[in-house]
């Protein structure tokens, strides 16, 4: 797979896991960290158009990991 198609993949992946909390009554800072999460995930698109990969997947990565610490926090993983 190229790091390209990995990326892709990945911002794939965190639309499911947005639709995985979008029932949960957040408080404001978890709003917070979904929005910033959601930020992330655009920067990613933006970098990726852009060539620089390493930048997009970083940006992914970190998108992935806040949306999964609330996961964790509400039971879901």
């Amino acid at each position: 797979m190229k790091n390209s198609e990995r990326i892709l993949f990945d911002i794939n992946k965190i639309d499911i896991s947005f639709k995985d909390i979008e029932n949960i009554e957040f408080n404001s800072k978890e709003k917070e960290i979904i929005e910033r999460a959601k930020s992330y995930k655009y920067d990613s698109k933006y970098y990726l158009e852009k060539g620089d990969e390493m930048t997009s997947f970083g940006c992914i990565t970190y998108s992935h990991g806040l949306i999964d610490a609330l996961k964790m926090i509400y039971g879901i993983i």
